[in-house]
């Protein structure tokens, strides 16, 4: 299991793509074709109409520290500082991961429906063509604490963090500085601009319902069960269950416990990996359905920063 602490999670859970624009859109989530036997011509899959956008934002943090601290250089502080800032920019990327999660029931993805959902459009036909059936990544609705089962197995992960330029650790020494010179304080900064979406929502499931084998092998069972447009399975396997801390004890009595019950062989014994994560709420309100689409597709962009 990863303790949270400074471990860099957003790299477990997240795609981390360059950006080089004020803004990227993602129209072939959710539409890549499968391989097929090379018969005759090419068969070509025309894309369908999402454009799912993540625009890019600007964070920082800046903090004064007094100028004779650093010259005397207290309890090696500067060197501390500077790791304390690194460690910042870590735990920053792993909230924002937690804001994606527990936002997902009301945020958008791709295909214009919140990323968790319960009516998820999925075509009868592989050029998404035909009357779509609603498909559900909610196991719910209950009250526990929230939890969430994510494949995180391909190269495409159930969350995006775009990055536009890397985290940048700046600093005013220089006294010839107003700050400095008026304040007698050094000033210290991070800035970073990048920004959060979702990815592929077939790889995740949410629930709110109590942490039980029951639940958690009919979440594994919804994943491992996904189809694709045209109706063919998507091979979704599910690797990590993530958990706050109120639920670690139950999810690793599911997931670590090689023997249950007296002595009985615990079939959920390693079928995925732990990760509690600190930031996630302990027990969010109950999930409320939205009122039903108005169909079609609709183009959708990212909020969540």
């Amino acid at each position: 299991m990863a303790e949270l602490g400074a471990e860099p999670l957003y790299k477990l859970i997240c795609t981390v793509i360059t950006s080089d624009t004020r803004s990227n859109t993602y129209a072939w989530l959710g539409q890549f074709p499968q391989m097929r036997e090379w018969i005759g011509d090419r068969v070509i899959k025309d894309m369908a109409e999402f454009s799912y956008q993540i625009v890019n934002k600007k964070y920082e943090a800046t903090f004064g520290v007094d100028r004779a601290d650093i010259e005397d250089d207290i309890l090696g502080q500067y060197s501390v500082l500077a790791r304390e800032m690194a460690d910042e920019v870590t735990r920053f990327f792993n909230r924002s991961i937690a804001d994606l999660l527990t936002g997902g029931l009301t945020n958008l993805c791709y295909d214009g429906q919140p990323f968790f959902d319960s009516e998820h459009p999925v075509y009868p036909k592989a050029d998404g063509t035909g009357a779509p059936a609603d498909v559900s990544n909610i196991l719910g609705s209950g009250s526990a604490a929230g939890w969430y089962l994510l494949s995180l197995k391909g190269s495409l992960k159930p969350l995006i963090l775009q990055q536009r330029s890397a985290p940048e650790m700046d600093e005013i020494t220089d006294t010839k500085n107003d700050s400095v010179f008026m304040k007698d304080q050094y000033l210290y900064g991070i800035r970073y601009r990048g920004s959060f979406g979702y990815g592929l929502w077939q790889q995740a499931i949410a629930s709110d319902m109590e942490l039980t084998a029951a639940n958690y092998e009919a979440a594994r069972l919804a994943m491992r069960t996904t189809k694709r447009d045209g109706g063919d399975p998507m091979g979704i396997v599910p690797t990590h269950l993530v958990v706050d801390p109120t639920n670690e004890a139950a999810a690793r009595a599911l997931l670590e416990m090689q023997f249950i019950d007296g002595g009985d062989s615990n079939p959920n014994y390693h079928t995925a990996e732990l990760l509690v994560l600190d930031y996630l709420p302990p027990a969010p309100a109950p999930y409320s359905p939205p009122p039903p689409s108005s169909g079609g597709q609709q183009s959708s962009s990212a909020q969540q920063g």
